[in-house]
């Protein structure tokens, strides 16, 4: 039972992010961990702005939200100069749900520069970090990349922040929410048969 699901316990998810309260989320594959910031990027006002390191879930989520009407777009080294400056104009328009980034672009100078932008025309809903556990140093999938996503959240006033991991033990939790710079959050755990993990 994923986020989708809409039962009780879920929707506390949705009213920690609609109130601008940061939150991590522990959910298992497959539980419903995107519908978490997609739903919440929806009904806020301005882009959700998704970082992701994994570029062909953030290519096939974008073409089913597309589907759905929803004004989701992704910057990743898939792109040429002009699809990403055409994308880049729709992100400062305001006529962007939802942006999907690689961590590696999200951390240049020219995508930070466009956020700040952003963020000071009022277009930037939230920060949603997916695979969140790759924050940590001691994981087998951590991305150096990570480590200076929590900089550039505080950079732009540090807009509401969602964390998404399937996986994370408490020394890891930690971490992720030291790393994101995440301020007071609410740490969620659902759908695991193991409160342990």
């Amino acid at each position: 039972s994923g986020c989708g699901a809409f039962r009780g316990e879920e929707a506390g998810i949705f009213d920690q992010v609609g109130t601008g309260r940061d939150a991590l989320v522990l959910m298992p594959t497959g539980g419903g961990k995107s519908v978490c910031y997609q739903l919440p990027a929806l009904l806020r006002e301005g882009c959700g702005i998704v970082v992701s390191p994994l570029i062909a879930l953030m290519q096939d989520q974008v073409e089913a939200l597309r589907q759905f009407g929803v004004r989701a777009a992704f910057l990743n080294s898939t792109l040429d100069a002009d699809a990403a400056a055409r994308i880049e104009r729709e992100l400062l328009d305001g006529t962007l749900d939802l942006l999907y980034v690689a961590p590696e672009r999200l951390l240049t100078p020219r995508f930070l520069s466009l956020l700040d932008r952003g963020a000071a025309a009022g277009n930037i809903a939230l920060f949603a970090i997916d695979e969140a556990h790759c924050v940590s140093q001691w994981g087998h999938d951590f991305r150096p990349d990570y480590l200076r996503v929590g900089p550039a959240i505080a950079a732009l006033g540090h807009p509401p922040t969602l964390a998404l991991t399937a996986t994370a033990a408490p020394p890891v939790r930690d971490e992720i929410l030291s790393v994101l710079g995440m301020d007071d959050p609410e740490v969620i755990v659902r759908g695991f048969d193991r409160p342990n993990i």
